[in-house]
């Protein structure tokens, strides 16, 4: 399904010369303590790439940070740097322990894509990835144009003006994914979950009254979006305020580390799989036969919006090569 053009339709302007598909990199200079933000392009380096080419240059004394750069003994000032203290063959350039130094030096920058910084297209602002939302497949980070403050306003404006073919697009990929699940779901017992939880919601603390159905809701801890199924294990008592705030997020997006391990504890939950700084496709999913559950439609159904569905929904989540060649005949592939 191709994408529609973008027409901007808020008249908030992007910032010219913006580069928001750019990675910038921040790193504390080692001689004057300045904070640098620098863009490397369009691309994530390796640890070793890092390592055996990168030469940043400090804005505000012009110390260059590179495996070649031996440790500065003082700062701008002709004051001394805590180096200054260490043994000598500690910060000259060619030695082992330089070496190690610089290998750390640039893996603390380079190593997690939650380390990187990104450009807001719209207010200009340099800020960790974090403050963006994902966006699969949109550039090295896969993080939106805007950061979270300018979508929200954004979002105020668009969100009444979308079409129905726009609101379709963007339920398409969770009732596709939760279609895929029919059958994988387990019953969660309402009593235990409530006990489990001591009645209160996980996030907030706000103690929940059973009989209310309409303040509380079961959380997919790891969402369905990424085709898990709701289990005992996959299920969190959140008020209906919480759960609307949560959404689709992965848990390590929503949750502070606290609560993921006190969620974990709770429910069994796979600490590991929760933790995860990127959401994790469900390995266990049976393409084939959600594909066969896909198409097992009634009379009434739009089939070709259907197949449209699964064309996307295997798309978005790189899994025609994991087709059957009798289904990838038949879905055109």
């Amino acid at each position: 399904m191709p994408r529609r053009s973008v027409t901007n339709r808020t008249e908030i302007p992007r910032i010219a010369g913006a580069k928001p598909n750019d990675v910038w990199v921040v790193f504390t200079c080692l001689k004057c303590d300045k904070v640098n933000l620098l863009s490397i392009g369009e691309h994530l380096m390796s640890e070793e790439e890092a390592y055996n080419e990168a030469a940043w240059k400090c804005e505000n004394c012009g110390y260059v940070h590179s495996r070649q750069s031996g440790l500065p003994l003082t700062r701008v000032d002709g004051k001394e740097t805590p180096f200054a203290s260490w043994k000598e063959e500690y910060t000259l350039p060619g030695e082992l322990y330089i070496e190690r130094f610089w290998r750390a030096f640039f893996r603390i920058a380079v190593s997690d894509k939650a380390n990187y910084w990104k450009q807001c297209g719209t207010c200009g602002r340099v800020q960790p990835s974090s403050a963006f939302d994902r966006h699969v497949g949109w550039g090295p980070l896969e993080k939106q144009l805007e950061c979270r403050s300018c979508k929200a306003v954004i979002n105020t404006t668009l969100n009444p003006l979308r079409t129905q073919q726009q609101l379709h697009e963007s339920s398409s990929k969770r009732r596709a994914a939760e279609l895929l699940l029919e059958g994988e779901n387990q019953p969660v017992n309402i009593d235990e979950l409530f006990e489990r939880f001591g009645s209160k919601c996980f996030k907030t603390g706000v103690t929940i009254k059973k009989e209310d159905r309409d303040t509380w809701a079961i959380d997919h801890i790891l969402p369905s979006r990424w085709l898990y199924p709701l289990s005992p294990q996959n299920a969190a008592l959140l008020s209906k305020k919480a759960n609307a705030a949560k959404t689709d997020k992965w848990p390590s997006d929503f949750y502070t580390n606290e609560e993921l391990i006190k969620l974990a504890q709770i429910t069994g939950a796979d600490l590991s799989l929760i933790s995860k700084k990127e959401p994790v496709l469900n390995p266990h999913i049976d393409v084939n036969s959600c594909v066969t559950k896909l198409l097992t439609v009634r009379s009434a159904t739009d089939l070709s919006r259907r197949i449209d569905d699964i064309h996307k929904l295997l798309e978005d989540y790189n899994l025609v090569d994991k087709l059957s060649e009798s289904n990838k005949k038949l879905l055109g592939y």
